[in-house]
């Protein structure tokens, strides 16, 4: 059986009949046994390869590997597509099927997807959304891979290790999360860059009196607004307190949490309104068509700008300072990468493809076709980054404590079926911040345990 080429065709074929129309929040608890609706590995991953899981094949490896791709969008599924057919041509009597899925439809199916039919390997997060899935035995050890990887940090490979001290996981770009802006728009304005959280409020209203949308905001997909919680939390809080909040240790009527929504909700005015209706994308076309002056998101929002003068007209600048004694030295940069299921179907060309991965090569062919991000292997030529690029890079190397992302540095089924409607509720009214903050939190017990 085949993939149709429809993709709603694909989902009525795969989804049972007793599944359709449930909407994706009930579909994310589990609770239907959706497997199949990502189990696209199971339609192609007929493969004549090695199976050995005795280390990655020293020679050419064969068969069919196939790959689970979140990539959807046509920027970044155009660089895997240009890597992964570099593998292929290396390796002659290899084939890469690659089964995309839209980006969010991948994360909120992830768990059913893995204890279904997955790929042999699939596109994933460094971090606390890994080593979930390593606890449950659902990725698969590659251990042995690292042992052939050069060019990587020690903070990558902890990035990519579980609990148990075995890597499950293999970095290849990664970005920053920041506030962005376009150069042309402060030079014509005049607007200097806030430092504080008292001057982004004084620049914000200047920019009301000219008509512009201070901030970009975007929540229709439920997980953008999750990177500005977490951009004032660190600022608010800071480091360890958020990665604490992040593991379930931290109670969420605890008046530091209750502080970090306070002091969202005084420059909500400042956000674009009705975000609820509006994706990433159509909030970062704002910014790029200067209906906006500022958008606080990942630096993937370049994929919306036209290569050349537009890209180059993109800047950014970390998130201002709230409290003097915390700083702004904690950095959100999340690391994109791969991972193999905990049964590949091709072993031996799965453990082929995650060292390939790793190398500088493939690295730039992703960036070639994506300049958004960078390169995770640190021997990677960076003569041809973009001037974005070269300050994305050199911003994540400064930063004291790097963190990966709300719905990365915690459960998933927390940050999916908790954090997204609650933020979204925060949004529609930020006025009842203790019934909000209550509420996280009985939940978070529920899920956490504690």
């Amino acid at each position: 059986m085949t993939r149709p080429s429809n993709e709603a065709e694909y989902l009525a074929r795969m989804v049972p009949p007793s599944v359709r129309g449930v909407d994706r929040r009930t579909l994310l608890r589990g609770a239907l046994g959706v497997g199949a609706l990502l189990g696209a590995g199971g339609l192609a991953a007929c493969s004549s390869g090695s199976t050995s899981s005795s280390g990655v094949p020293t020679g050419a490896v064969s068969g069919t590997v196939t790959v689970g791709s979140n990539q959807s969008d046509a920027v970044p599924k155009a660089a895997v597509q240009a890597y992964m057919d570099a593998f292929a041509k290396a390796n002659p009597g290899t084939s890469v099927k690659i089964n995309t899925v839209d980006h969010n439809s991948f994360q909120e199916n992830i768990n059913n997807y893995l204890q279904g039919s997955p790929d042999d390997v699939f596109t994933w997060f460094a971090g606390y959304r890994m080593q979930f899935f390593a606890q449950k035995g659902l990725a698969g050890d590659i251990s042995d891979v690292w042992k052939n990887i050069t060019g990587m940090s020690d903070a990558l490979k902890k990035a990519s290790t579980g609990a148990d001290g075995k890597q499950y996981f293999v970095p290849m770009t990664n970005y920053p999360w920041a506030v962005f802006y376009r150069k042309s728009v402060f030079k014509d304005k005049g607007y200097q860059v806030p430092k504080t959280l008292d001057e982004l409020n004084a620049l914000g209203a200047q920019m009301k009196k000219d008509g512009l949308d201070p901030i970009a905001f975007g929540d229709k997909d439920g997980w953008p607004a999750m990177g500005t919680f977490d951009q004032i939390n660190l600022r608010v809080n800071g480091y360890e307190f958020h990665v604490s909040l992040m593991a379930g240790k931290e109670d969420w009527t605890d008046p530091k949490v209750k502080k970090v929504f306070d002091t969202w909700a005084g420059i909500l005015p400042l956000h674009q309104a009705d975000s609820l209706g509006r994706t990433w994308q159509e909030a970062a076309q704002s910014l790029q068509q200067k209906k906006s002056g500022m958008y606080v998101l990942g630096s993937f929002l370049a994929q919306q700008f036209t290569k050349g003068a537009e890209q180059d007209d993109l800047d950014f600048f970390g998130f201002p300072e709230i409290d003097s004694t915390i700083g702004t030295d904690a950095v959100e940069a999340p690391i994109d990468g791969y991972m193999m299921s905990a049964r590949p179907k091709n072993e031996g060309a799965a453990k082929k493809l995650l060292q390939y991965i790793s190398q500088p090569e493939a690295q730039l062919l992703a960036l070639k076709a994506d300049p958004s991000v960078i390169a995770t292997n640190d021997q990677a030529d960076t003569s041809g980054y973009t001037a974005l690029q070269k300050k994305s890079a050199e911003f994540v190397k400064s930063a004291k404590s790097i963190t990966q992302f709300m719905d990365r540095d915690t459960r998933p089924d927390f940050a999916s079926t908790v954090m997204i409607p609650a933020i979204q509720s925060f949004i529609k009214n930020p006025k009842d911040i203790d019934g909000l903050c209550t509420s996280i939190q009985a939940q978070k017990k529920s899920i956490f345990g504690s």
